[in-house]
C-alpha cells in the first residue's frame, strides 16, 4: 500500500533540551503542521526534515535515541545537519541568496560558490533519507525554497513515485530570477515533481516564464511536458485554521487578556501591526505612513493608538540590525512629536506574543495594517478576519501580498505609497458598521471555505489526479509487451510500411531550418532499413524537395515535401505535385512576413515552392508568443480568398494551400497494399493528418507526451532511432 511522505526543512516537532539534558518535543503550531496534521496522524504517512538540535552536538547514543523516539512518537525521520551545514546551508545559501531574491531585494544577495555546494549536498542529505524508506507509488509532498533541488533527486531515483512540491514564499518574475547562477539547476530540480504549487497565479505564471526562457520548455494550460512526464503547474493559496482563531475568544484565557486591552484603550481606536523582523515586510514605510496619517488628521490625536509587534528574527545579521535600529528611530519620531502624558502613539513591542495575547489583540484591533513590500501569502491578515467574529474587521492590506489575490474586500494599497496608506487607515477607521459587517461576512465565508485542512486536501486530492494522469500516459508509452508485439509484427509481415516524420521525429529541432542536415549515423540507419526489400520507407517532412533530395537523394525511399505538396516514390523517381497548385500569393503575403521579421529580432522566413515559414525559436520568447499571434490574425483574414491554411508548428507560423497536408500524401502509400505492418512516427500537430487516416491496426507513435491521435508515444528522437535499429537487426540492440 502506497503512503504518503512529507518532507520540509523543519519537522512538524522542535526538539529541545532540558535542564537534565534529557529531549524535550514541542509539536509545532505552524500553519503547515497544522494543514498537514490529520494527514501526517494517518498510520501510512511518515515525516522527513531536521529535529533542530545539530547533529554535532549529540552523541552516537542519543543520535539512536533521538531517532527511534522521533520515528515511534511522532512518526517522523530527522535528516542530521551539523553546525556548518546549518550555516552554509540555511543561514548561508536560503537566507542570504533565495530569501532576498526571491523577494525582490537582489541587492541583498551574496552570490557564493560554496554555499550552493552546501545546498546541493544538504538537498542529497534529505534525498537519502527520503529513499531509506520511499518506495514505487508513494506520494511524497516536498515543501518550500530550502529543498528546491529535492524533486529531481528523487525522481531520478524512484521514477514510478509521485511527488509534489509547493513553494511557500513568492517565485520572482523572469528578470529577478534570471539573476540566480545556478537558475538551471533549480528549475531542474523543481521539475523532478509531478505537481508544482504556488500561492497564487501571479507567482505560477512567473514560474512557468522562467522554464520557457531558460530551459526552452513551453506549457499547455499549466502542463509541462518533459520527456515521459507531464508536470502540473497550479496555485492553492494557503488558508488558517478558522476554527481555532474564529473560536479564540470563547477560550477563558484570551477573555482575560481581551478584557485588560479593552479597558486599557477604552474610547480609542486601535490599530494593529504584527510582523517579524524582516525588510520584507515594510515595517518602516508602515511607520512613516502613520506618521504622515497623524500629521494629516490632527484631529485623531489622542483617540488612535497603533500596538506594532516585531518578532525578533536573525539578530546578528548587519540587515537586521539595521533595520531594528530604524525601526528604533521610527518609532521615537512618531512618539516624540505626537506623544502626550496621557497618550503614547506608537506601543513597540519587540517580541513574540503567544497565542491568547495575539489572538485578544486581533479581536480587540479596529484596523489592521498589514503593508509588506513582498509577502508568499501573509496569514496574519486570515487570522485576524476570522478572530474578528463580530464582523467588523477591517484590514489595510499590500497589494504585493499574496493574500491580496483573496482578500478583495480589504483596502488594498501600494506599500510604497506613504500618503496612499495614510489615507487608507481614514478610511478604514471611518468605515461604518453596515461596510464593515458586509466585508467581514464575505471574507469570513471564504477563510471558512478554503482554511488549511482543505489546501492540504486540495494539493493532496490533485497530486493522486496527477498521478493517475501519469499511469494512463505510461501505459500509452512504447515498452515493454507492447515494444515486444511491435518488433514481432514488424518480423513477421512481408510488406511493411514505416512512414517517419523528420524535424523533430528522427533528429533533433534546430534554431536553423539548415543546420538539420541529417547525421552519418541516421543516413546509414536509413540504408540499411531501406535495403530489406520488404521494407516501404517513406521521410513525410515539412522540408523543401531540393533539401530533401540534397540529403536522401541517394537513398532507395520515397519522400514527401512541404507537408504533402509534393512526393517522390522511390529513387530516382521525379517529383509529383499531389494536385495542381501554384504559389502566385507568395507575393502577395511575403512583405506581411517580412514586417514581423523586421519587429521580432531572431526570427526568419524560409520559402518554399508553395509555402511560407516564418520561424521563431530563436525569437525572445515572450516577445514571440505576441507576434505569433498578430501574425496569425493577420495571415487568416487574408487567406480565404487564396484557399490557404495557416499551420502552427513547433516554432514556426506556415502558411500553405489549403487541402495540402502530410495525411493525403501518406494515403498514397497506404491505399497502395494490404500491408502487414505500418509504422508512423511524427512529433507536431502537422502529423496528426498522417496519424488520423491509419488503419486501426497500425502502430502510430507520437514524440513526446502531449496530446496526440497517436497510439504511443517515445520520449525523443533518439528513442526512435533505437527503436529502428531494433527493426533492422531484429530486435538484438534493444537499449530501453
Amino acid at each position: 500500500m502506497s503512503k504518503v511522505i512529507l518532507v520540509s526543512n523543519r519537522l512538524s516537532v522542535s526538539v529541545g533540551r532540558t535542564t537534565e539534558g534529557d529531549f524535550s518535543f514541542t509539536p509545532s503550531v505552524g500553519g503547515l503542521a497544522t494543514g498537514l496534521s490529520s494527514m501526517h496522524g494517518a498510520s501510512d504517512s511518515v515525516w522527513v526534515g531536521w529535529s533542530g538540535l545539530a547533529s554535532n552536538s549529540l552523541t552516537p547514543a542519543e543520535h539512536a535515541t533521538l531517532k527511534g523516539r522521533l520515528l515511534k512518537e511522532f512518526q517522523s525521520i530527522t535528516v542530521e545537519l551539523s553546525d556548518d551545514e546549518l550555516d552554509s546551508f540555511y543561514f548561508g545559501f536560503c537566507n542570504n541568496i533565495i530569501w532576498p531574491l526571491f523577494h525582490y531585494f537582489p541587492t541583498y544577495v551574496e552570490y557564493d560558490n560554496e554555499l550552493w555546494e552546501s545546498y546541493v549536498r544538504v538537498n542529497r542529505k534529505f534525498a537519502e533519507r527520503v529513499l531509506e524508506i520511499a518506495e514505487p507509488g508513494d506520494f511524497i509532498w516536498v515543501h518550500d525554497y530550502q529543498l528546491m533541488l529535492l524533486p529531481d533527486m528523487l525522481k531520478q531515483s524512484l521514477p514510478e513515485s509521485t511527488i509534489g512540491f509547493f513553494l511557500h514564499i513568492p517565485f520572482p518574475s523572469f528578470e529577478i530570477f534570471r539573476l540566480l547562477p545556478w537558475r538551471e539547476s533549480i528549475l531542474d530540480g523543481l521539475l523532478g515533481a509531478d505537481l508544482v504549487g504556488f500561492h497564487t497565479y501571479d507567482y505560477a505564471r512567473h514560474f512557468l516564464s522562467s522554464v520557457r526562457r531558460l530551459l526552452g520548455l513551453e506549457h499547455s494550460l499549466g502542463d509541462i511536458h518533459r520527456g515521459n512526464r507531464a508536470i502540473k503547474i497550479d496555485a492553492f493559496p494557503m488558508g488558517i485554521d478558522y476554527e481555532k482563531y474564529a473560536g479564540a475568544t470563547d477560550r477563558p484565557d484570551v477573555r482575560e487578556e481581551l478584557d485588560l486591552i479593552s479597558k486599557e484603550f477604552i474610547g480609542r481606536k486601535l490599530i494593529l501591526s504584527v510582523d517579524r523582523l524582516d525588510y520584507s515586510k515594510g515595517i518602516p514605510q508602515r511607520l512613516r505612513a502613520f506618521h504622515a496619517f497623524l500629521k494629516r488628521y490632527p484631529e485623531y490625536a489622542g483617540r488612535v493608538s497603533m500596538i506594532m509587534v516585531v518578532s525578533p528574527s536573525r539578530t546578528k545579521v548587519p540587515q537586521y540590525m539595521e533595520l531594528k535600529r530604524e525601526l528604533d528611530e521610527l518609532v521615537g519620531i512618531v512618539n516624540g512629536e505626537f506623544g502626550r502624558l496621557d497618550w503614547t502613539p506608537v506601543q513597540y513591542f519587540y517580541r513574540t506574543f503567544d497565542f491568547s495575547h495575539l489572538t485578544a489583540l486581533y479581536a480587540r484591533a479596529d484596523l489592521l495594517l498589514v503593508t509588506p513590500l513582498r509577502d508568499g501569502m501573509n496569514l496574519i491578515a486570515k487570522e485576524y478576519v476570522a478572530a474578528h467574529t463580530d464582523m467588523r474587521a477591517v484590514v489595510v492590506l499590500s497589494e504585493t501580498a499574496g493574500a491580496a489575490r483573496e482578500l478583495g474586500e480589504a483596502l488594498i494599497v501600494n506599500p510604497v505609497n506613504i500618503d496612499e496608506i495614510a489615507d487608507a487607515i481614514r478610511t478604514g477607521l471611518e468605515q461604518s458598521n453596515e461596510e464593515k459587517a458586509e466585508n467581514s461576512t464575505s471574507m469570513h465565508e471564504r477563510l471558512k471555505r478554503y482554511d488549511i485542512h482543505f489546501w492540504a486536501n486540495d494539493f493532496m486530492d490533485k497530486l493522486r489526479t496527477v498521478a493517475a494522469e501519469q499511469r494512463t500516459l505510461s501505459s500509452r508509452r512504447l515498452t515493454g509487451a507492447l515494444r515486444t508485439e511491435l518488433s514481432e509484427r514488424h518480423r513477421a509481415a512481408e510488406n511493411r510500411l514505416v512512414l517517419l516524420g523528420y524535424d523533430g521525429s528522427i533528429i533533433r529541432l534546430s534554431d536553423s531550418p539548415r543546420k538539420a542536415a541529417p547525421d552519418r549515423g541516421l543516413l546509414d540507419l536509413l540504408s540499411r532499413l531501406a535495403a530489406d526489400k520488404r521494407n516501404t520507407v517513406v521521410i513525410v517532412s515539412g522540408r523543401s524537395r531540393g533539401l530533401l533530395d540534397q540529403w536522401f537523394g541517394e537513398l532507395d525511399i520515397g519522400l514527401v515535401s512541404g507537408h504533402g505538396a509534393w512526393y517522390r516514390t522511390e529513387k530516382k523517381d521525379e517529383w509529383r505535385l499531389i494536385e495542381p497548385i501554384h504559389g502566385e500569393w507568395k507575393v502577395a503575403l511575403r512583405p506581411i512576413l517580412e514586417r514581423y521579421v523586421d519587429r521580432t529580432p531572431g526570427t526568419m522566413i524560409e520559402e518554399k515552392d508553395f509555402s511560407l515559414a516564418w520561424h521563431y525559436r530563436r525569437a525572445e520568447p515572450e516577445l514571440a508568443s505576441v507576434r505569433v499571434a498578430e501574425l496569425k490574425d493577420a495571415l487568416l483574414s487574408l487567406t480565404g480568398n487564396f484557399n490557404l491554411s495557416v499551420l502552427e508548428g513547433k516554432k514556426v507560423l506556415e502558411v500553405k494551400n489549403a487541402g495540402i497536408n502530410k495525411g493525403r500524401a501518406a494515403a498514397l502509400w497506404t491505399s497502395r497494399h494490404r500491408w502487414g505492418f505500418i509504422l508512423a512516427v511524427g512529433d507536431d500537430w502537422t502529423d496528426e493528418d498522417m496519424f488520423s487516416i491509419l488503419p486501426d491496426d497500425a502502430y502510430s507513435l507520437k514524440v513526446g507526451s502531449d496530446f496526440s491521435n497517436a497510439r504511443y508515444y517515445l520520449d525523443s528522437p533518439e528513442s526512435v532511432r533505437i527503436l529502428l535499429e531494433e527493426l533492422v537487426t531484429g530486435g538484438n540492440t534493444r537499449k530501453n
